[in-house]
């Protein structure tokens, strides 16, 4: 099988590379953390002029037509460079859903939008109790177009101007609803994750809403697929760089008067780390390149993927801590924060346990 990527995608990798070592040095990332929102506004505005907001969407649309290689790309770039911006939530999984269940004249009043910037949504689905990484709505309620309920984890949220949000209909199914934060009957908390990321609880008393036709719940469960693909891609970026920071570290830092890097020891756990991630790499290409498969073998791979790399972000990272010492837990040093993130991975859309499961139910991978 051929990996190798075309010249558009390669000139792809390039810009998003170019953006993120120009625009989102270790240094650059804690400045906009620390401004109002944790959030630059201009990042986002530059990300529309590069065309990386339309990438995910269908030309007829007005997007870019890219697919699942061409996400995998960028997101591997973001995972290099810690980007915290809601691309996972704003694009790629309120994309997805966009994509595959609005209509063409809710596509047509939203896409051009987004890849120009001006709209950002935010997918709430998540709800306080009940079993976890459900897609089902269960609290949250529809009365015909109106919404009661409570969302939390909401990937996001506080920055959106729209979101799309699941509830149980008076069937007894779920249901995807187009709702304004703005309008009455709307609350919303929002607050930092420990990874950089922000989250928002959502709260909604008798909210008018517009309905998206079709299954919610298979609808965000695709979406969560195309999600999880992109992730697996991030924490190959994320681990990737902290391989890079941790063999320069090895070689640099001295004990007894040679660099630590001469001790076998030190060594065997590099490579274990650049073992797992080149693993990791090739789940990420199969994640990817299962997007436009049958139902049945999309779910497998991606669950497979997912669960590999769950694991594999837990080795890797608390490996780069370890052979960091104590400057690896430090908040000024890059290696630490790639950890956390690392770590959010590892359990978001479905830890490595849940996926497994997953796969177990399906019957395994297809051989």
């Amino acid at each position: 099988m051929d990996f190798s990527f075309s010249d558009d995608q390669r000139l792809l990798r390039e810009t998003v590379a170019r953006f993120v070592a120009d625009r989102y040095g270790f240094e650059d990332r804690t400045r906009m953390m620390a401004m109002p929102g944790g959030r630059d506004p201009a990042i986002w505005s530059e990300m529309a002029e590069l065309g990386l907001l339309g990438l995910p969407f269908a030309e007829a649309d007005g997007g870019f037509g890219g697919g699942g290689t061409e996400t995998m790309i960028l997101m591997e770039e973001f995972g290099r460079g810690l980007v915290v911006e809601p691309y996972l939530s704003a694009i790629v999984l309120a994309g997805a859903l966009l994509q595959d269940a609005a209509t063409a004249e809710q596509r047509a009043a939203r896409v051009e939008r987004i890849v120009t910037g001006d709209l950002r949504l935010a997918v709430a689905f998540a709800e306080p109790r009940g079993p976890r990484y459900t897609v089902d709505a269960r609290e949250t309620v529809a009365v015909g177009d109106r919404l009661t309920g409570e969302k939390i984890a909401v990937l996001g949220g506080d920055q959106a101007q729209e979101l799309i949000v699941s509830a149980r209909t008076s069937e007894g199914s779920t249901a995807l609803f187009f709702v304004d934060p703005a309008a009455t009957g709307v609350s919303i908390r929002g607050e930092a994750g420990y990874d950089g990321s922000r989250v928002a609880t959502v709260t909604l008393h008798d909210v008018a809403a517009e309905r998206i036709p079709g299954d919610g719940a298979a609808h965000l469960s695709r979406a969560i697929e195309a999600a999880n693909a992109a992730l697996c891609a991030e924490a190959v970026g994320a681990m990737a760089a902290a391989l890079d920071l941790t063999t320069e570290y090895l070689k640099t830092r001295k004990q007894f008067g040679v660099p630590i890097a001469a001790f076998q020891a030190l060594q065997h756990r590099a490579v274990d780390m650049l073992m797992q991630l080149e693993l990791a790499r090739s789940m990420a290409i199969l994640a990817a390149a299962s997007l436009d498969r049958p139902a049945a073998e999309r779910t497998a791979n991606i669950a497979a993927a997912k669960a590999h790399i769950a694991r594999a972000s837990r080795f890797v990272g608390q490996q780069a801590v370890q052979l960091h010492g104590g400057i690896g837990i430090t908040a000024e040093y890059k290696v630490g924060h790639i950890f956390k993130r690392l770590t959010a991975i590892e359990t978001l859309f479905g830890d490595a346990d849940h996926h497994i499961d997953a796969l177990t139910d399906l019957g395994g991978l297809a051989a």
